[in-house]
């Protein structure tokens, strides 16, 4: 019997990535392939980006596509680090006509749910099933996912708390670091007060910290000041490839 297989498409700020992933392992199957988000990233040259890439590994099953956006039955109903045409779109329509699927066979996430998602079941929320869990991505801006008791609290905006009389995403994003040049000893402060920001209204057990900035935890994780024990992300900057496609697996 072959392994099961989904298809995840992750959307970011900065670039738009997916592959075949084997939903069972929860790991990629296949070289993701990665092409920079469209400026500007309106709806319509997202979806021929997302059907490039679909194309390429010439996936004709179900398909699970992230979003840095609220999502709800299908529509995006905010745009973070992205076009603000977003707003309001049907995105599983668009994507099901784009690419050729009945609308079933489009399963549209929160990018950060997303990741979440793929955290909790394969990567490093193993197991944590009583309590509650929040999920930070660190990249353009700051999504976040959060499970209470194991079970997904969709649509947090928690990268967009107030920090310093700003938007936390202003203050401790990685793209923040990557802009202003910040060495990790002086970007992790920023981080330790968003993050502190979030305690004030939050008791997490765990905070499982993501994005492509994770790769490199080691540099910063140790320098953090919180009540909240914090852990990197285990499948790094896959987890929205692995937890999209996985979703579109159990979808179909």
């Amino acid at each position: 019997m072959g392994t099961a297989r989904g298809f995840g498409i992750d959307i970011g700020g900065s670039g738009i990535k997916g592959c075949p992933v084997d939903v069972e392992g929860g790991v990629l199957a296949d070289e993701r392939l990665r092409i920079s988000t469209p400026h500007p990233s309106t709806p319509e040259a997202v979806a021929d980006v997302v059907a490039e890439i679909v194309g390429k590994f010439g996936w004709d099953g179900p398909v699970g596509i992230t979003l840095p956006c609220v999502i709800k039955n299908g529509t995006a109903l905010t745009a973070a680090n992205i076009d603000e045409d977003w707003i309001d779109t049907d995105a599983q329509g668009l994507f099901a006509k784009r690419l050729g699927r009945a609308r079933e066979q489009i399963v549209m996430l929160n990018d950060a749910d997303a990741a979440g998602l793929a955290e909790m079941r394969f990567g490093a929320g193993v197991e944590r099933e009583s309590g509650l869990v929040v999920v930070l991505t660190f990249g353009t801006g700051i999504g976040s996912s959060a499970f209470l008791d194991g079970r997904l609290l969709p649509n947090t905006e928690l990268g967009h708390i107030e920090v310093a009389g700003q938007d936390a995403e202003a203050e401790a994003a990685a793209s923040v670091k990557d802009n202003l040049g910040l060495s990790y000893e002086e970007w992790a402060p920023r981080v330790s007060r968003y993050i502190q920001s979030l305690e004030r209204f939050l008791w997490p057990d765990l905070i499982i910290a993501g994005g492509g900035v994770s790769k490199k935890s080691h540099k910063w994780l140790p320098l953090l000041q919180n009540r909240t024990p914090i852990v990197a992300a285990a499948l790094k900057n896959d987890a929205g490839i692995v937890g999209a496609a996985s979703a579109a697996a159990q979808r179909a």
